[in-house]
């Protein structure tokens, strides 16, 4: 039964006002109707964002497990719930709009609160120049986008403005993904023809998407040796 963690960073209320969210929604509908099984742990971190870490967090993280006092345990409650939803996931479906050509606040708090040492990377200087490695390993993330300008895509006229895909890219290999897939809506504050194709192509993609995701997460066949 795969396990997918649905994730909202949209500070929209809700679906009318929020082009990710009805993406997010429209990927997750996609999935139940092929795999009614599926297990889906939703998330709505714009509605209710993670705290900013802190000092005391920063301390608390690396303390000792063993050695944490019970108000540095209590610090990092939050952080130890979002790590276990993380884990359990096979599939992260995350729908991060663009704000100011990067990631939304509380979805930075998010990769703030569940990239942790010994949680999700481990740190060995042995590794020399690239001493950091994930821990979780074979997820899948499907990025889920909407921009108010265009050409965000490498090789577009504003793919040098682009901070929130790579920037999630990046982050995400601490957290074990190793596809990551991104469907996204162009032209929103234009208001155009342009930006009603762009809406119209990437709700038409989603059963594709669906499908392609429920593959990610079916059990390899076993290979008979010869």
């Amino acid at each position: 039964m795969p396990t997918f963690l649905h994730i909202d960073s949209s500070v929209q209320p809700d679906s009318s006002r929020s082009l990710t969210k009805r993406l997010s929604r429209a990927v997750i509908d996609a999935v139940l109707a092929r795999a009614p099984e599926s297990l889906i742990i939703s998330r709505d971190i714009g509605a209710n964002p993670p705290p900013l870490i802190s000092s005391e967090w920063v301390t608390a993280a690396f303390t000792a497990e063993a050695e944490r006092t019970t108000t540095q345990q209590a610090v990092l409650a939050h952080s130890e719930v979002l790590i276990e939803e993380l884990k359990a996931a096979d599939v992260i479906v995350l729908g991060a709009p663009m704000y100011n050509y990067g990631m939304p606040g509380p979805l930075k708090a998010w990769f703030d609160a569940v990239i942790r040492l010994d949680k999700t990377f481990t740190f060995d200087l042995a590794r020399g120049d690239a001493p950091l490695a994930p821990v979780l390993t074979n997820k899948t993330l499907v990025l889920l986008t909407s921009n108010g300008e265009f050409g965000f895509e490498p090789g577009g006229i504003n793919a040098h403005k682009n901070h929130l895909a790579p920037h999630i890219r990046t982050c995400a290999h601490y957290l074990g993904v190793e596809r990551m897939l991104q469907l996204g809506i162009d032209y929103q504050e234009f208001r155009d023809d342009r930006h009603a194709a762009s809406v119209e192509a990437a709700f038409n993609a989603i059963p594709a998407l669906a499908d392609t995701l429920l593959l990610a997460t079916s059990p390899r066949p076993a290979h008979a040796s010869t």
